[in-house]
C-alpha cells in the first residue's frame, strides 16, 4: 500500500474544501439550520409527537442523513470529475498508484467531509431542539458507512458524467427526492397502507430509519434490514468501481 500516494490525494481533496469553505460547509449548515427553524421551532411546535418524540427532534436524524447523502455524492463526483475535465487524470493513471489507493484517497476525503458536516449539523440542531443519542456507537457506524457508500456512488457518477449537467443529475433529481420521500420529515407509518408498501421500495427509507433508531430507538423498518441495505450499497459501489478500473471505462478515453 502506497500510503504517501493515498495521503497526497486525500490532503489535496481536503484542501479543496478549505478553499471552498462557504460552499462545502457553511451553505449546507445554513440550509439545514433553516429546516430546524421552520419545521422544528415554527411548525414543529404545532405538530403532534411522533413515536412520543417531539417533531423538531424527530426530524434531526433525517435532515443529517439527507445532507450526508447529497454531500457525499456531490463531493466525490466533483473530486474525480475535475481531473478528468482538466486532463490531469492521466497523470494519476500513469503514476505508480493502484486503483485501490486512488479510490481510498478520493472516497476517503469525500466521506470525511460529509462526516464532519453531519457532526456540525448535529451540533447545530442541538441549539434549536432537544437531541438524544441512545446508541452513539451505532450512530457513528451508520454515519460512516453511509458516507463511504454514497461517496463511492459519487465517484462513479464523476467518472460517468460527461458534463456538469450530468454531474448534478443524480444528486438533485434522484437522491434528494428519494430522501424527502424516505421519511426525512415523517414516519412511513403515517402513510396509507398502499403508500407504505410503495415506500418500502425506496432504499433511502432503510438508511434514515436505521440512523433514527440510533438516536431514539424507533424505526420504520428493522435495524438489521437497515444495516443490510447500507452494506448492499457499499458492496455494489465497490464492485462497480473495481470494474471501472479494470476496464478503464471513461478513464482512458
Amino acid at each position: 500500500m502506497n500510503i504517501h500516494a493515498v495521503r497526497a490525494i486525500y490532503l489535496s481533496e481536503m484542501s479543496r474544501t478549505r478553499r471552498t469553505l462557504f460552499q462545502s460547509i457553511v451553505s449546507p449548515v445554513v440550509t439545514t439550520s433553516l429546516y430546524f427553524v421552520v419545521f422544528g421551532a415554527a411548525i414543529g411546535s404545532r405538530i403532534e409527537q411522533i413515536d412520543n418524540i417531539d417533531y423538531g427532534s424527530y426530524i434531526v436524524p433525517g435532515l443529517i442523513m439527507l445532507m450526508v447523502l447529497t454531500q457525499s455524492t456531490t463531493n466525490a463526483a466533483f473530486g474525480i470529475y475535475f481531473p478528468r475535465f482538466l486532463g490531469t487524470v492521466y497523470e494519476l493513471l500513469s503514476a505508480p498508484i493502484s486503483s485501490t489507493e486512488a479510490v481510498l484517497g478520493y472516497v476517503g476525503a469525500a466521506a470525511t467531509k460529509s462526516i464532519i458536516l453531519g457532526l456540525i449539523i448535529l451540533g447545530t440542531a442541538a441549539l434549536f431542539v432537544p437531541v438524544e443519542i441512545a446508541h452513539p456507537v451505532w450512530m457513528l457506524v451508520f454515519l460512516v458507512l453511509t458516507a463511504v457508500s454514497f461517496s463511492l456512488l459519487g465517484f462513479i457518477i464523476g467518472i460517468w458524467a460527461d458534463g456538469f449537467e450530468r454531474l448534478q443529475f443524480i444528486p438533485l433529481l434522484i437522491i434528494t427526492p428519494l430522501a424527502f420521500l424516505g421519511g426525512t420529515f415523517y414516519s412511513i407509518d403515517m402513510l396509507p397502507p398502499f403508500w407504505q408498501t410503495v415506500t418500502l421500495f425506496n432504499p433511502v427509507v432503510y438508511l434514515i430509519s436505521g440512523f433514527r433508531w440510533s438516536f431514539y430507538e424507533t424505526t420504520d423498518v428493522g435495524v438489521a434490514a437497515s444495516l443490510a441495505m447500507i452494506l448492499v450499497f457499499l458492496a455494489v459501489g465497490l464492485a462497480v468501481v473495481a470494474w471501472i478500473f479494470r476496464t478503464g471505462y471513461r478513464l482512458r478515453t
